[in-house]
């Protein structure tokens, strides 16, 4: 199995494993979706860590593979590898790339799908495919804009270079170096701190930054406020006020 889901005190890693470089073919793209889809649905996984590995995150997709692909397979092929980053980024917890090494276009892309990045001092990131005569086709385009805006997106994006660890946090593109050696525990100590959190307001706040950030203003705030109320229909709410006015604030302990 190139990918996997290791559950483990509330944290799911969502494990690359396809030496050397990771790419990610076909095959890898599905099941990155399945295990997705499996996160997101297990009760006991409460955030998750996708991870690479200690050497590289990945490198990209399959260039073999692509290179034999007409325009009637990729025309097929399109939105699959799409839904299958997609399914990574609408996980409904939170998610958190822990990236060492390469994570170069299929693999920024996949990076840009966790709701923060924590980087190794020796990553480089970037989305090439404008040297392979095409542009980024797996949410590239469209969520690197969105996350560091539209003319330092355009400039990665245009000329295909790779940026290192530290011009990638001053783009705002990772939010987080640290040496090699302790990126996943890094990402992992964030993802068990909110493993420990209401699992419902993490959800409810994920949604309202997400699908408020493509609405406008007045949208994203109806939505807001009808997720708002909705907590308070949940025991995490209660647990939570019960906690702040009997013990101080800080230290509710969520089920």
């Amino acid at each position: 199995m190139t990918v996997t889901l290791e559950v483990d005190a509330g944290v799911g890693t969502i494990r690359l494993d396809r030496p050397p470089m990771n790419a990610l073919d076909a095959r890898t793209q599905d099941l990155l979706k399945e295990v997705a889809e499996e996160a997101a649905r297990r009760a006991e996984v409460r955030a998750v860590v996708v991870w690479g590995g200690e050497k590289v995150f990945a490198a990209g997709a399959d260039i073999k593979e692509m290179r034999a692909m007409s325009y009637q397979d990729m025309a097929l092929r399109a939105g699959d590898l799409q839904a299958a980053f997609t399914a990574v980024a609408r996980i409904p917890k939170p998610v958190v790339a822990a990236v060492n090494g390469y994570a170069l276009g299929g693999g920024c892309e996949l990076a840009l799908c966790a709701d923060i990045r924590i980087a190794a001092e020796n990553a480089k990131l970037g989305q090439p495919e404008i040297l392979l005569g095409l542009i980024p086709g797996a949410g590239g385009t469209q969520r690197l804009a969105r996350l560091i805006g539209p003319s330092r997106a355009k400039d990665l994006v245009f000329t295909g270079r790779m940026v290192d660890a530290a011009e990638a946090l001053s783009l705002g593109l990772v939010d987080k170096v640290v040496p090699a050696e302790e990126v996943y525990g890094a990402a992992r100590a964030w993802a068990e701190r909110l493993a420990r959190g209401p699992a419902y307001a993490l959800r409810a706040a994920k949604e309202a930054v997400d699908k408020g950030l493509d609405a406008d203003l007045d949208t994203g705030l109806a939505l807001e406020r009808h997720l708002f109320a909705a907590l308070f229909a949940t025991d995490d709410r209660e647990t939570g006020m019960r906690s702040f006015v009997e013990e101080g604030p800080g230290k509710a302990k969520f089920g």
